[in-house]
């Protein structure tokens, strides 16, 4: 089944009820708030129901945590790159949001929404006029407040009983840190301590787990004497609040005071990161003082098993870690106690900036998924280091939003990435290569758009622009610009003068940089465009060449595109299907939505010239599928991308006729595009 679902966290315990009604409230309303207070579990329950309720939504069930999102402005975007719409349209996002829900049958679940409620509220609802198909889940501390709305409020767990959940969360949690305990609760009489551990907090589950965390190092009596005394203590400064608010923060304070001074500090340090992080993130940004980096991921160990960072494995990505919000908030006000904010923040922001600059360098070899992968993974924070860059320093925003352009270009996120070259390019001084990356790669995102008018006035200003440089590099990738803003419209003629071998030779410069290997990628476009395919396959082969030597896989692919155009051009079919299903395996990898798109056009029309038309028309439907997770389908109606296209249609339903075909086109748009 279609989905995103994360991984369900160890420790979930009752809740049948809860779940119970969940069941019957998410067949039953289209929209659904959990509220309660942090800590309580809503998330955990949200995540259990929703993959109870997949076989209700043929669609999917898709998760968009809101956690690490602080300019609602992106909120959007969010949604749309968790369901996987990786829009390239000028249109606003959120009416393309609209449109591919539009008939859709899918559960969205919209966790931690606290912070968001006005735009969430608006999002929501736009949504949900416009899919009559969608149900939507909310976890949130507050309901949004929107028409229809069913509020469940989620209650701690059930305390009383010797078989209580409350119990059974924190014997669980008890055990995984100190096996040992098992004979504490076996006794009847201990066992009654363990149940007035879970009475005094409330049966608020992060609080059972903190506290279950303590038997490491206490026994149970102990965990309940100590425990007690920090309760009596916050009753005795009269902390206000409604109750379980003032339970959850005492326990969060009293774990907090039975930490190592270096313990505490970290844990301040680390609020800074509003997601999962990894070992390097946390030494680079919370490292000095009293606490060297080599010290570092022994404290944040320390912190594992204490139940205040939780650590998981990832694959592909390694260890990761991350604070609950209501742990991270108590963490970020000792951090201003401390007076260090703005001193992490300039740190958090300084290392993801640095990790951008890496990921430049690094995008065009042998580690180039590597990285697609880690600028996924990091992607929440290299929006929130851009975001403190722009307000404290836009020379260095510049910097890092234009080294990102693969980011914004290549990995699907063009909307979002328009809109921070666009800010940082007014928000910086008009001079220097960085303004010049900067520029060149907003026009990347306009291409992609199809705001060709838009491209190719930045594509005149990056050649003069390049021209004071004068360097070769910035002069090609110019001149790359420039090609594919009029062959896309249908020049190629002018797109060859731009970018083919006499300019690249006029030009210069590194015959493996990206300038000139883009070149040669239009090149190949340009040539098919002219039907000079022998030409084009040649262009094509020495691309690829290059990029196997270089280790690329991104821009590989493209030159087996313009390989199979050009076999299907000189019409060895069987040949054009060897090479797009190659670059359909590249771009799998890379997650390039617009070449999964592509790839697959090209693919039914080679698959029909071969006799198949059933199989075209699946693909071709499976194309359809592909190209509205892009929003522009054949590029917005590039000549040549249409007329593709159709010479394969035309094949496939003269092969099997036009109801087998249409059959066979929407069982291949019912296939998963994720």
């Amino acid at each position: 089944m279609p989905g995103n679902l994360p991984p369900e966290s160890a420790g979930f315990v009752g809740r049948e009820r809860e779940l119970d009604l969940l069941d019957g409230w998410l067949r039953e309303r289209r929209l659904v708030t959990l509220t309660g207070v942090g800590g309580v579990g809503k998330s955990r329950l949200a995540l259990r129901a929703a993959a109870r309720a997949h076989r209700e939504h043929p669609d999917g069930v898709w998760w968009v945590e809101l956690s690490p999102l602080r300019d609602p402005g992106l909120l959007t975007a969010t949604v749309a790159h968790a369901v996987g719409l990786a829009d390239h349209s000028a249109q606003p996002l959120d009416e393309e949001l609209c449109a591919w829900m539009a008939d859709k049958r899918l559960l969205l679940v919209l966790d931690t929404c606290e912070h968001l409620v006005a735009v969430s509220r608006h999002l929501v609802g736009e949504l949900l006029q416009s899919a009559p198909g969608l149900t939507v889940l909310v976890t949130s501390r507050e309901p949004l407040g929107s028409p229809g709305e069913r509020v469940v409020e989620v209650r701690p767990l059930p305390c009383d009983g010797p078989d209580s959940d409350a119990l059974a969360l924190f014997r669980t949690r008890a055990l995984a840190a100190a096996p040992q305990a098992a004979a504490a609760f076996a006794d009847p009489a201990r066992a009654e301590v363990a149940a007035e551990v879970c009475r005094r907090l409330d049966g608020i589950p992060l609080a059972l787990e903190l506290a279950g965390a303590r038997l490491r190092l206490w026994t149970l009596e102990q965990t309940a004497e100590r425990l007690g005394a920090g309760f009596e203590a916050a009753a005795d400064t009269g902390t206000g609040g409604l109750p379980r608010h003032r339970t959850m923060r005492t326990t969060i304070g009293w774990s907090h005071e039975l930490c190592e001074p270096v313990e505490r500090l970290l844990w301040a340090r680390l609020s800074v990161f509003t997601g999962d992080f990894d070992a390097a993130a946390a030494r680079a940004v919370c490292a000095g003082g009293p606490l060297p980096a080599p010290l570092v991921e022994e404290v944040l160990a320390g912190l594992v098993a204490k139940s205040v960072v939780r650590r998981t494995e990832e694959r592909g990505a390694g260890a990761r870690f991350r604070m609950l919000d209501t742990i991270r908030e108590y963490g970020h006000d000792w951090l201003g106690e401390l007076g260090e904010v703005r001193l992490t923040a300039d740190r958090h922001a300084r290392w993801y900036a640095t990790l951008a600059r890496a990921a430049d360098r690094g995008w065009l070899g042998p580690e180039q998924v590597d990285w697609y992968r880690r600028t996924t993974a990091e992607h929440a924070h290299l929006r929130t280091a851009l975001e403190h860059l722009l307000g404290t320093d836009p020379v260095a925003a510049l910097e890092m939003a234009g080294s990102l352009w693969f980011h914004w270009f290549a990995c699907g996120h063009v909307h979002e990435g328009r809109g921070f070259l666009e800010r940082a390019l007014r928000a910086a001084p008009a001079e220097g290569a960085a303004y010049q990356q900067a520029q060149w790669a907003l026009g990347l995102t306009a291409l992609l758009q199809g705001d060709m008018e838009t491209a190719q006035d930045l594509g005149e200003r990056c050649t003069r622009g390049a021209d004071r440089l004068a360097d070769p590099e910035p002069e090609l990738r110019a001149a790359y610009l420039r090609a594919v803003s009029v062959l896309m419209p249908g020049d190629p003629l002018r797109a060859l003068a731009l970018a083919g071998p006499r300019a690249r030779a006029a030009h210069g410069g590194s015959a493996s940089a990206p300038g000139w290997l883009l070149c040669k990628l239009a090149t190949g476009y340009a040539l098919c465009d002219l039907r000079r395919y022998e030409e084009a396959a040649q262009e094509a082969r020495t691309l690829r060449e290059s990029c196997a030597e270089l280790g690329e896989r991104w821009l590989r692919a493209y030159a087996d595109y313009v390989l199979a155009v050009a076999a299907l051009g000189l019409g060895d079919h069987g040949e054009a299907a060897r090479h797009v299903r190659a670059m359909l395996s590249g771009k799998r990898l890379l997650g390039d939505r617009l070449g999964m798109a592509l790839g697959l056009d090209v693919l039914a029309a080679a698959v029909a010239g071969l006799g198949d038309g059933e199989l075209a028309a699946r693909l071709l439907g499976t194309g359809h599928a592909w190209w509205r997770t892009v929003g522009r389908p054949q590029m917005g109606g590039s000549p040549s991308l249409t007329a593709l296209r159709d010479q394969g249609e035309r094949r496939a339903r003269a092969a099997i006729g036009d109801a087998a075909y249409e059959k066979a086109f929407r069982g291949g748009t019912t296939a998963p595009t994720g």
